[in-house]
Parts: C-alpha cells; structure tokens; sequence
C-alpha cells in the first residue's frame, strides 16, 4: 500500500535548475529516512543526497554546494533542489525510503525514477 511518488523531473540548460518532488503514499505514522540515488549508464549507482531520523542531511561529494534536500517530517515528503545543474548530472534519479533509524532493515521502497538531462 505504500508507494513513492516522484515528479519533477526534465531538461535543463548547464548552470540551471531543477526540483524534484517525492512523496511517500500510504503512511504517516512513521518517519521515513529518505532520499535521492542517481544511475547514469555505464556509472555506478550513486547516493546524491538523504535524511535521516527526519532532519540530519548527507550529500554526495559530487553535489554538495550544489543540492539541497528537505523534508516536509508530517508528510513524508522530500524534495531535491538542484542548482548549478551540470552535464555530468544527467541521470535517472530514484527517490527510496527505509526505516533503518528506526532499527527496521528489512523495509524498503523505491520510486519510479525520473529522468534528469542537462543540456545546452
């Protein structure tokens, strides 16, 4: 019954913008670690940025400086302010949320990805 919802995604010029949206369907009476994995073809898969316990964030080295996450706590909610927006960030982004804070390991959920192209 649980689902990941994302939006936002799309073409944007180098040095652009975008802002992806995710948004946890189903519960909310836990608090979800989530965030953002990207896969580029030919690329490993890579963490871009997470919350945890609802409010400490990480960033991969990669966007730092460059990416916000946030997180609206009461609705599941995450969003991935992308700024600065490079040719190399060209991915297929995944949000995902688990509740490993919370000691559940076995709990996982995906979106269903969205395509970010940057290009001039």
């Amino acid at each position: 019954q649980v689902q990941l919802v994302e939006s936002g995604g799309g073409l944007a010029q180098p040095g652009g913008s975008l802002r992806l949206s995710c948004v946890l369907r189903g519960d909310n009476e836990r608090t979800y670690d989530m965030g953002w994995f990207r896969q580029a073809p030919g690329r490993q898969r890579e963490l871009v940025a997470q919350v945890l316990n609802g409010r400490t964030k990480n960033y991969a080295v990669a966007v730092r400086g460059r990416f916000t996450i946030s997180r609206e706590n009461l609705n599941n909610t995450v969003y991935l302010q992308m700024n600065s927006l490079k040719p190399e960030d060209t991915a297929t982004y995944y949000c995902y949320a688990d509740l490993r804070s919370q000691g559940d390991w076995s709990t996982n959920y995906w979106g269903q990805g969205t395509q970010v192209t940057v290009s001039s």
